[in-house]
């Protein structure tokens, strides 16, 4: 857990240094994985639970709209999580482990500055 939260960690400090003044509200966190509960709350059915699919990462907005909805939040951080057991278990190979785990921080890290999850997928390719 350690490694990989370095190596999360590493990817956040590549960000580009515009990008971090932005980020100051941003905590980062990692788990091993999604309990079925956050699956089910992110859209997942059982059938695709039973199937071991999963989520890498997370971002969970505070404030309105967030998980703090209806308090004054609005300098709470917002948090995003990635998740370690389904990366690693997706990605055996050491080369597209560290690839998807900085895909996965950039694609949290998008929804941070207001991106769907849609605007996100047109991009793909590129990250």
């Amino acid at each position: 857990m350690k490694r990989f939260g370095r190596i999360v960690a590493e990817v956040m400090e590549s960000l580009p240094e515009e990008l971090h003044r932005h980020l100051a509200n941003v905590i980062v966190d990692v788990e091993d994985e999604p309990d079925e509960e956050l699956l089910r709350e992110q859209g997942f059915t059982d059938e695709e639970i039973d199937e071991g699919e999963s989520l890498y990462g997370l971002f969970i907005p505070m404030g309105p709209g967030g998980a703090w909805e209806g308090l004054d939040l609005a300098d709470q951080p917002h948090r995003i999580i990635i998740f370690k057991n389904p990366l690693e278990e997706d990605y055996p190979d050491e080369d597209e482990l560290l690839k998807e785990i900085r895909k996965t921080v950039i694609h949290e890290v998008a929804h941070h500055f207001g991106y769907t999850a849609e605007d996100l997928r047109r991009w793909t390719s590129v990250y």
